[in-house]
């Protein structure tokens, strides 16, 4: 009983250091993401503002890709480069579609048009709900490598049958 108590605070430790660590990454990314919409919005793309959300949001992903597999979830990278980008791509092009589909239905259902309102939506709603999405999938589908670096960890495949 101690050992399967031990295990799961060891879990519980290792997925909040990944949490916390997301978490700092995302709010970077949040910072340059939302940074990026607001000159766009107020400037080059004031006439097309889902395409601002569009860019901004692609350049934070860049950021938050580097981040993330070399500091968030360092030991779960896969040696497949290629791969794991084309998951994460893949996984926050989804999450993006998540923010646009609020900001959509924020300006052209409900027909809030102010910047304020755009940011909300996009930047507030859009982004709690994509970040929920974005961690679970880099989690469990992106950065999944098990590299058994860490000792207490190293035989849980073995109990499952599986590696």
């Amino acid at each position: 009983m101690r050992q399967l108590a031990n295990r799961i605070t060891g879990l519980v430790e290792l997925l909040w250091r990944e949490v916390a660590k997301f978490g700092l990454v995302g709010g970077l990314g949040w910072i340059i993401d939302n940074g990026i919409y607001a000159l766009l919005w107020h400037g080059p793309m004031a006439d097309s503002t889902i395409k601002a959300r569009v860019v901004s949001t692609g350049l934070a992903v860049l950021f938050s890709w580097f981040a993330n597999r070399y500091w968030t979830f360092r030991h779960r990278r896969s040696e497949r480069v290629w791969k794991e980008f084309f998951l994460f791509l893949t996984m926050n092009g989804i999450g993006l579609l998540i923010v646009l589909v609020c900001q959509v239905v924020s300006r052209y259902v409900l027909g809030f048009q102010s910047f304020t309102a755009d940011f909300v939506a996009g930047g507030v709603v859009g982004l709690i709900l994509g970040t929920i999405f974005r961690f679970l999938a880099y989690r469990f589908f992106v950065f999944n490598e098990e590299l058994d670096e860490d000792p207490g960890f190293s035989h849980d495949h073995e109990g499952l049958g599986a590696h």
